[in-house]
Order: structure tokens, then sequence, then C-alpha cells
């Protein structure tokens, strides 16, 4: 067990919110927008700053640098000013000495708005010219080329897609804790996955250098991205706070507020066209992507790239376009989300080949299996398959779960079966590991041994549940070959290891563990050198002790960028991803067509995860991603109303799958002698890949529904989440 696992279980654990608080310590409460869009007219604080225990009101007139905390594009202000485009959209924080009196004053600030029209759809924002950046179309195929396919294909098939939001329903809320230091400087302790943006966002609003804010992440309760750039507000207002008054603020959102101001996976509507041969083989695609991003940009440019990436899904495509709009509407500004955004384009591809198969009166997944991407085919931006495990890992997957027999059973269940009806969705999955801004795939370490023989480990990375501080720990032990409890991770900590990407893109162990692994290595030699010396076989301690008196320096930094990436984006070409994650995943669902209600009977993975650092912390990996898929594409109903409300703003009204909903039989296995040289000890990431298993289970469910509805001559159904109400609708018209 590690030694997380250990202290979580015994409920020894501490986070930010655990902390404890500093003698002094005010409590922070902001308040929000309760419109969607309108013009601030006048803000009355008069009454709250009254209340008991308010120590002082904070809004835009009391920062002292700028009023912005937009990463990619600098369009979001901490607080609004004149203008308020989201519901939960941050106007004034008040700052009291308990977290009651905060929030019970809060209550008595008042503002005179003049509503304006808020736009809530995507297509509705693209048809009036509403983007957050300009347009991007990716592909291998001009206008004309892709026309001309298209005009040979034997079937073409047309029709569109969308997708809902997502909640990240991280157990541990957005709570951050500031303190001032002597000499004007502050310490944040933050609820973050990225430590350096809090760093660089607060330096720029408290009109500090960067070398003045130390950031320090001990833990996350959950993160699945929901906490890489959205985390940044709540920890800057900590440290406004701090600077303002001179004293400690802690901000602890509770559940509602949390949902009410934090973005969510970003809901997509798409139109599609796919062209097939006599075989079955892709010939042509074309899409359309609508992203809804919400009133200001966070982080949907990068994630509107990797749908285009992810775009072609597993499948070879030799003529395709794509083309993507970042659609700015009045919801709250929606961010990373565990695939960043290639589960949506992922979705797009295969809602088309199951359309696709229909119309030929063939099977999904042999459809599927005939378009595999296989080694040396090139992706649309250009880059060459290698080391690709699509077609292995399909028909892996196929023979040890006997996907034909699966087949034949469902088969000859609908055969006898009036009322209920069975599923079955196969899901290959490629995903692409590495940043897709080339800038951000680096990493540093710094590795410690002190002359006891214990070895001290700090990195950027942040452990959020995912068990990378054990992949750390595993990899210092396998190269130093010390006893494993001789080593202890470090909190991750801006003055410690600086300049540090977000914990993110599935690279937090292949970065900071290669920089770890390089740093171990200049300690190993310079022990092995020693060793050579002493011409016998020494302890560890001994050793450590004989390298300390003999002047040998016994820390070591190491720095690690990801070798051979490039990508231009004037040409939509080049390598953004240093490898790609496979697998395929076979799914079954039975479906009550009286009620609409739905089981995942089984879901049969074959995963590519290289040579595991940790086949347990994987395999969790696997079976987590896959039911947060599942959920996604079927519960999680993410609601506004047309006037850019959340309706889905408590556990009371938003569903997430539970234990009830899982599938009856998850069975995980790893592709075996599948090494990856491009990523540390052969290892491959794992946080991300896994959930695009859950679109399997959307087309299980479909599959039996259709078969149900094709009695009745119904239509299609490409529309998620697949909830029991929308099934119901869909089986009995």
């Amino acid at each position: 067990m590690s030694l997380d696992a250990a202290q979580h279980t015994r409920g020894e654990s501490l986070f930010t919110d655990d902390l404890p608080e500093p003698e002094g310590c005010t409590f922070g409460a902001v308040f929000t927008s309760t419109i969607a869009h309108g013009k601030v007219l006048a803000l009355h604080t008069d009454e709250a700053l009254a209340a008991p225990g308010v120590v002082r009101i904070l809004t835009a007139a009391d920062v002292p640098g700028e009023n912005q905390i937009g990463a990619i594009v600098p369009d979001e202000p901490l607080f609004a000013e004149t203008d308020v485009h989201h519901e939960g959209q941050p106007i004034a924080m008040v700052i009291a000495t308990t977290p009651e009196a905060a929030r019970a004053a809060r209550h008595l600030i008042r503002v005179d708005f003049k509503e304006l029209e808020p736009v809530t759809c995507p297509r509705e924002a693209a048809r009036r010219g509403h983007f957050i950046v300009p347009s991007r179309t990716l592909g291998n195929a001009n206008q004309a080329k892709l026309t001309d396919a298209f005009k040979k294909a034997h079937v073409v098939v047309e029709g569109t897609a969308s997708m809902g939001g997502q909640e990240h329903l991280y157990l541990e809320n957005q709570a951050s804790l500031a303190a001032p230091l002597e000499g004007g400087r502050m310490r944040i302790f933050a609820g973050t996955q990225g430590p350096t943006a809090v760093q660089r966002v607060a330096a720029r609003v408290l009109d500090l250098p960067m070398s003045a804010i130390e950031v320090e992440v001990k833990r996350l309760g959950g993160g699945f991205g929901g906490k890489e750039d959205q985390a940044t507000p709540w920890a800057t207002f900590a440290a406004l706070g701090a600077l303002v008054t001179g004293r400690p603020v802690k901000v602890a959102l509770q559940r509602e507020e949390d949902m009410i101001s934090t973005g969510k996976r970003h809901p997509y509507d798409a139109d599609w066209k796919i062209g097939l041969d006599e075989e079955g083989k892709i010939v042509a695609y074309e899409a359309t992507l609508f992203q809804n991003a919400g009133a200001s940009a966070d982080l949907s440019p990068a994630i509107l790239e990797r749908s285009l990436f992810h775009g072609t899904g597993s499948y070879f495509v030799p003529a395709t376009r794509i083309t993507a709009h970042s659609c700015r509407t009045n919801l709250v500004p929606f961010t990373a989300f565990r695939g960043f955004g290639g589960p949506q384009g992922m979705f797009v591809i295969e809602s088309a080949l199951a359309r696709a198969a229909e119309v030929m009166g063939r099977n999904p997944e042999e459809l599927q299996a005939i378009n595999l991407l296989t080694e040396g085919d090139r992706f649309p931006f250009g880059q060459i398959a290698d080391g690709c495990h699509a077609r292995r890992g399909f028909q892996e997957a196929a023979e040890r779960y006997d996907l034909a027999g699966q087949r034949n059973s469902v088969d000859a269940f609908n055969t006898a079966n009036v009322r209920h009806k069975r599923g079955l969705g196969v899901m290959p999955v490629c995903f692409g590991i590495s940043f897709t801004n080339t800038m951000m795939n680096q990493a540093g370490a710094l590795v410690h041994i002190y002359t006891d023989g214990s070895v001290h480990v700090a990195t950027g990375a942040v452990e959020m549940g995912q068990g990378v501080t054990a992949k750390l720990r595993a990899i210092a032990h396998h190269v130093l070959e010390c006893d494993i409890e001789r080593i202890t991770i470090a909190t991750t900590s801006t003055t410690t290891v600086a300049n540090t990407s977000p914990t993110a893109a599935s690279a937090g162990a292949d970065l900071n563990g290669m920089a770890v692994k390089i740093a171990c290595e200049q300690l190993r030699q310079r022990l092995d050198d020693l060793r050579a010396k002493l011409d016998r076989k020494t302890a560890w301690p001994e050793l450590i002790a004989t390298a300390h008196a003999e002047r040998i320096h016994l820390s070591c930094g190491a720095h690690y960028s990801t070798p051979k990436l490039e990508y231009n984006k004037e040409l939509e070409s080049g390598n953004p991803f240093a490898y790609h994650v496979f697998g395929t995943a076979i799914t079954q669902a039975t479906v009550d067509c009286l009620r609409g209600t739905y089981t995942i009977d089984s879901v049969h993975i074959v995963h590519d995860a290289g040579r595991s650092l940790a086949p347990l912390i994987d395999q969790g990996q696997v079976e987590g991603a896959l039911a947060q898929g599942i959920g996604w594409l079927t519960l999680e109903d993410l609601q506004f109303s047309d006037q850019g409300r959340l309706l889905s703003r408590a556990l009371a009204t938003y569903k997430a799958p539970d234990i009830y909903s899982s599938p009856g039989d998850v069975r995980v296995t790893f592709l075996e002698d599948a090494d990856n040289p491009t990523a540390v000890l052969g290892s491959k990431g794992i946080g991300e890949p896994p959930l695009m298993y859950g679109i399997g289970a959307y087309f299980a469910i479909r599959a039996a529904a259709r078969q149900f509805r094709t009695r009745a001559n119904g239509g299609d159904l490409l529309q998620a989440p697949l909830t029991p109400e929308r099934l119901l609708m869909y089986l009995h018209g």
C-alpha cells in the first residue's frame, strides 16, 4: 500500500481546507452575479460593510495590479466592473472574522443591473459571430479533394451530434489560504493543479514579482481538470485579501457556489458527413464542431485544438476536413476536464460510423475494425502513427473477450425478448500524450540524499488521487536502488521547483518522472564512482555517510523537456504528441424498453499502458475513468435555463454515477510487450485515455434502443447524455 493510500484510509491526509488556520485568520465569501448578461449600474455594499464581523469588502477598485486572470486570452476580469457575462461571475468579496459572518454579509450586497439578452447556444453564438478566437480547420484534403472523394464514395451519410457538459464533482471544493509574509511577500496554500499558474496570475493582480509569491500544494481531493485553471481565481482572491488587510485570508467554496461559479466540460454541437466504399472503408470525412466555450476563453482554445487532433478517433481517413468554432456564450467559462476536448471529437466520428453501419446494414464493429490505424499511417495533422497498437488492441479484445460470441448472444436475446433489448458497443481509443502547447512539455526535479540515507524528492507534480507520488517514489527507488521506505516525496512548492507546467494532459508522471530519473541517475553515477574506489560492497547508509565524508555532492537538480515535439498552427501540421495510447472496450447494455431504464452489464477492456509503473494504480485509473466517461454520456445532465441560469446546481438536481449504475462486470487487461521507448521506464500516461471507453456504453444503449424503436420505424438518436428520460422519449416517439 502506498503512503498516500494508508493516510487516506486512516483519515490522516490533509487537504487545503484542513490546514491549521493562522492566528488572526479571516474568511472570504465572493459575491457573484445572479444574471447571465447585463450592465452593472450600481453596487451597494454599505449594509454589508456594517454587518457583524466584516473586516473589508473588496471590488475591482482594490486591485493594485491588473484586474485580469485570463491565461490564453486576457478576457476574464478577476472582479466584474461595468458588465457581467455569466451567472456566478465575481463582483465583490466580503472578508470577515468567520465564514458564517462573511456569507451572511454577502447576502446584504445589492446590485442594480440592466439585464441584456443572453446567448446560451453555441450555434446561435456562431451565427452572431461571437467567437473566442478565430476558427480553425484541420485536415489532409482541400475542399476540392474532399468533394471529389465524396463523389467516389459508395455510401454517403450525414447528420448531427451533440454532447452535454459535465460537472467535475471533485470531493474537495475549491479552497485556498493566503498569508502575508515579511518584506511584502505572500504565501498561498492552493488547491490547484497549476501552482505556477496561480503564482503568475497572483503576481499580476497583486503587482508583485513572481519571486515574492510562494505557492504550496499538499494534495487535492480530486481535480479532473477543474483545478488546472479554475483554482486560480479563488487563490488570487485569498492573496488579494491578505495583501489589502495584512491578515491571513481563507476562501473555501461550498458545493452549490462551486457548481454555479466554476467551469465544466465543454458542451459541443457538431455537423458531420462521412463517405465509405463498398468494403466499408472510410474514403472521406467532414465535420464542423461548435464548442460552447462560455463567457471567456479560459482554456477553450487549447481544448478545441485537441478536439481537432482527435477528430478522426482511432481511424485512418484518407480525405478529411474538420472545422472547429470556439463560441462565446453567456454561461460560466467551460474548462479543462479529463480528456480535454478529445472525447468530444471522438464522439462525433463514432456517431458517423454508427449511422453508416446502420445505413449499410452492417455491425458497427465491422466498420471500426477495417478502418483502424496501422503503423506508418499519417494523422490528418501530419504526424506518423508510430508504435501503433490500434489493431493489436482491438484484435486482442475481440479474441480474449469473444466479441463474435457476445454479438451472437446479444442478437439471440433480442430475438427472444420484446420488452428488454440488449446492445453491444465497441470503442477503440487512440489518444495523444503531451501538452499541445509545446512549451509546456518540460519539468524539473530536485533530489536530496541526507546523511542518514533518507531521500527527499521534489517536483512540480501535484497529487490529486491519481497516484503520481507513488510513481515518483517507484522511479527514484528503481534508479537509486535504496529501500523505498527511505524515499519521501515533497509537498509541491514553487520555491522548490520553479516554472512548472500544470499536472494535466496525462503527462504528470511522464514529465516529472523523467526529471526525477535524470536527477537520480546523476546521483547514482556519483555513488557508483565512489563504490568503485571503495572496491567492496557497501550498505546504503554507510555508502551515503562515506560520500558525505568524501565531500561528494548529494543533491541534484534536473530538467526534462520532451524531444521531437513541434507544431505549426498556420499550416496545421507537425508532431504535437510524444506518443499515442491505444485500447479497446467491448460493452454490453440492457434496456427496459417500457420504462426507458438501462443497465451497463459488462465492459471488457484491453488497454495499452506501456510498461506500467504501478499496475494496481493504473487499473484503478482505467476503472475510474470508465465510470466518469459513462457518467458523462448517460446520467450527468448539465442543464441551463434559456436565461443562462444553472439549473443542475446541487446534488439533488445533478445525478452522477454511483455503485448501482456501475457496470456489473468490468475486466481490464493490459496489453503485454508494449514498452514505450519515449516515456519514463517504458510507461505510458494513464489518466485520460480510458475515459473514452465510456463512449462504448452510449452506443451499446443506443443500439439496444434501436432494436425496439425500429419496430416503429423511428428516427435517429445522437444526443448525449442519454438519460433514462431522453431514452424513454426516443423509445416511444
